[in-house]
């Protein structure tokens, strides 16, 4: 499954923002979009999380394959000292603009709402050749955390109206700065391209062309995304 001459790069927008790229991550990536093909109608949206399409949950042995990799490449660098759970799944982004709900016109954190000894990790595997479907923005917020969190709450609660009416946020794909997070990095994708970044960090998919996406795994922006969560290393 993994490339063992991917090689690895770190960006960082600053100490705080920091995202490590594995590029040719994967030793046979055709297989991959030819298995989300085979599966295509197996994949379902879910309303456990903010995802703007349907999703296709992986075996555990193809998370574990990714655990390994994580270790590798910088989980004690992210403040963790050891693997907990970890689940992966392959995605597709569908939806358009004027069908996102409040919680998917602004960026969000994966971090399960963890205790304090815990922290969570997070990766995406671009596996699309066009660049126009988009990559991975980061975020910082501009507000105090309270108002942050307010924010956030009231995304997944309140009507699109009201929380329009309340927050002055349209509906729409996240990409620039707003009154409420500033855009601090955009990780660009390309074909075979892995991300690993802290799951606390606020961040969205960048969708800049939205008329292009598409249900058919070989033609839209299919991914490889993980989520680790892991005990926090002591001091």
């Amino acid at each position: 499954m993994l490339n063992p001459r991917a090689s690895v790069s770190v960006v960082e927008a600053a100490p705080d923002i920091r995202v490590w790229v594995v590029d040719d991550a994967l030793s046979e990536p055709e297989r991959w979009v030819e298995r989300a093909s085979q599966h295509r109608e197996a994949f379902a949206s879910s309303d456990k999380d903010a995802y703007p399409g349907v999703q296709l949950a992986l075996p555990d042995a193809v998370s574990q394959r990714l655990d390994e990799l994580f270790g590798r490449t910088c989980r004690s660098e992210l403040g963790a000292r050891r693997t907990l759970g970890v689940f992966s799944r392959l995605a597709l982004v569908t939806r358009q603009p004027e069908q996102l709900e409040p919680r998917q016109w602004i960026c969000h954190r994966d971090r399960f709402s963890l205790p304090p000894e815990q922290c969570a990790a997070a990766s995406v595997l671009y596996l699309f050749r066009d660049p126009r479907l988009g990559g991975t923005n980061f975020f910082r917020p501009r507000r105090p955390a309270m108002e942050v969190a307010r924010l956030v709450h009231d995304s997944g609660q309140l009507s699109p109206a009201d929380f329009s009416a309340r927050y002055g946020i349209t509906a729409g794909y996240m990409r620039d700065s707003s009154d409420w997070f500033e855009h601090a990095l955009n990780v660009p994708p390309r074909w075979n391209r892995l991300i690993f970044y802290d799951g606390g960090l606020f961040h969205c998919s960048d969708i800049p062309a939205p008329e292009l996406l598409d249900a058919d795994p070989a033609r839209g922006r299919l991914t490889l995304n993980g989520f680790f969560t892991c005990r926090r290393r002591a001091g």
